[in-house]
């Protein structure tokens, strides 16, 4: 039976658990942000932890990377449900949700290029599950309302919007080319991705 000391105990191991883990991803987008090469000597020194204790949350730089993704997507829910994908025409809605996921996309640029550098296509889709379902319940009603393609999944849809969308941010960063610029190249071809060629006559 547990005791007043051992839960206090407990405790101040999770909030240190909790600390130590926000420290090491915090870390790791600094060192993105300055483009120093990540290592797991990096991130431990930079966050001010043991290499011990880094290896006790996490195994890989990948696995590090994915985390602090995933943290990002889930600071940036209430901007994606801002853009109301459940609302509207969808394929103006699609538009809408690109718009969002652009701005947050800027906000954490050195984040997303570093997901690009580190993440398999399978892993950059985890990390997003947050915007996954309205994505998935968008293609859906488009495809109900005749303005989306069905010759695809809907699951292929979904991965080729994240891989396009942050593919697109390391074009503009690459190629120096203006973020309004690459905004419109990028809505051009999420519109030609996702548009049933049927119904459009085209």
């Amino acid at each position: 039976m547990s005791t007043p000391q051992t839960e206090s105990a407990l405790d101040h191991r999770r909030v240190t658990a909790q600390r130590n883990a926000a420290a090491i991803l915090d870390a790791t987008e600094r060192l993105l942000a300055q483009r120093t090469p990540l290592s797991m000597v990096a991130i431990a020194a930079e966050a001010g932890v043991s290499r011990p204790t880094l290896y006790a949350h996490y195994k890989s730089i990948d696995e590090i990377v994915e985390a602090a993704v995933e943290r990002s997507v889930l600071a940036s829910l209430a901007a994606f449900q801002g853009a109301r994908p459940q609302e509207g025409p969808a394929d103006e809605a699609l538009l809408r949700l690109a718009c969002v996921s652009w701005e947050q996309l800027g906000r954490y640029e050195p984040l997303a290029r570093g997901a690009l550098e580190h993440l398999t296509p399978g892993a950059l889709h985890r990390t997003h599950q947050a915007m996954v379902a309205p994505l998935q319940a968008l293609i859906g009603r488009g495809r109900r309302q005749g303005a989306f393609r069905t010759d695809v999944s809907a699951e292929w849809l979904v991965t080729m919007y994240l891989a396009i969308v942050h593919a697109a941010a390391e074009h503009a960063v690459e190629h120096a080319i203006d973020r309004s610029d690459a905004f419109q190249l990028l809505t051009t071809t999420l519109t030609e991705l996702f548009a049933d060629k049927n119904a459009t006559g085209s």
